[in-house]
């Protein structure tokens, strides 16, 4: 089972295989609280892309439909997909720093391996 979380917020699952989707680290959150088994921040969006998309709900649709258009010759989604093919036997967290729960890359990811792990 995919989850999707925001790092500011209290760990729900500490079993779960933690990753961190963002390429830029959040802001004022230690290693220690994090609680990460892995930051893979090259499946992030690119500078321009996520500098472009500014957090703007209004460009969301776009954005979504150019991240994953980088997502397909992006050699870190792929590493993404053999870590939660390695951890299966546990729930994998999607880690994400911005405020939007729903207007994220993370989102766009869970979305995204749905599809291609089935």
């Amino acid at each position: 089972m995919i989850k999707v979380e925001r790092i500011y917020h209290k760990p729900a699952d500490m079993d779960g295989c933690r990753i961190l989707v963002d390429r830029l680290w959040p802001r004022g959150m230690s290693k220690v609280n994090a609680h990460l088994d892995y930051w893979l921040k090259e499946v992030g969006p690119s500078n321009d892309l996520r500098k472009w998309f500014g957090h703007d709900p209004a460009k969301y649709d776009e954005f979504k439909d150019r991240y994953l258009a980088e997502l397909k010759d992006n050699v870190a989604y792929d590493i993404l997909k053999e870590v939660i093919t390695a951890h299966a036997d546990k729930n994998i967290i999607l880690l994400f720093g911005a405020k939007d729960e729903a207007h994220n890359q993370a989102v766009i990811l869970k979305g995204q391996l749905e599809k291609d792990l089935q």
